[in-house]
């Protein structure tokens, strides 16, 4: 048993980046809306830390409107490689702008502008008429900085329960469940 599941998904996401062939950070992000109607989506992780789990996206899209209404999310990460996933459930909030300015800046200059061009989630005309706006965007900072677009930000997921699952043969998986109460973390076992 271990008294800190930070420490553990730290390992076993260090061996994710060793062994998995694609995006060992995509995580499965469940929100729901106001009427309990779930979502889901893969998203990148882009930190972590004891605080929580960390991921960015435009303001407007659908998960950050159904994460205003219901801040409770599930996060989910699945490393076929290994045969484990990590399951996290907890309340999102906003990052800071400091954060959010920072982590921007970080991007590759195409990603920064095409979240200028983005409408994210709402209905599009056609392929041409985003390729349009998109060329639109790299005129107006043609030799500038691109700055971080006031509807684009991030969330951090604070965890309230950390599970992690191994394959077994026989499907007799092992899962470590830790909760957190009173401000600190306790582990127990699950049946498979």
């Amino acid at each position: 048993m271990a008294a800190d599941p930070f420490e553990l998904f730290d390992r076993w996401l260090g061996e994710a980046r060793a062994s998995e062939p694609n995006d060992p950070e995509a995580m499965a992000l469940v929100t729901a809306d106001r009427d309990g109607r779930p979502s889901v989506r893969m998203v990148l992780l882009k930190g972590h830390s004891a605080a929580g789990f960390t991921f960015y996206t435009n303001l407007d899209s659908r998960k950050a409107g159904e994460i205003t209404a219901n801040p409770q999310v599930a996060l989910l990460f699945h490393w076929k490689s290994l045969r484990r996933q990590v399951r996290v459930e907890g309340v999102a909030g906003p990052v800071s702008d400091p954060d959010a300015d920072a982590y921007f800046a970080s991007r590759g200059r195409d990603s920064q502008l095409g979240a200028w061009a983005s409408d994210q989630s709402r209905p599009l005309e056609s392929r041409d008429l985003f390729e349009q706006r998109l060329e639109a965007v790299r005129g107006r900072f043609d030799g500038a900085p691109v700055p971080r677009p006031p509807r684009w930000s991030g969330f951090i997921v604070v965890p309230q329960s950390i599970e992690f699952w191994s394959d077994r043969p026989h499907r007799l998986h092992e899962r470590r469940l830790f909760t957190l109460a009173a401000g600190q973390w306790s582990e127990g076992l699950l049946y498979p």
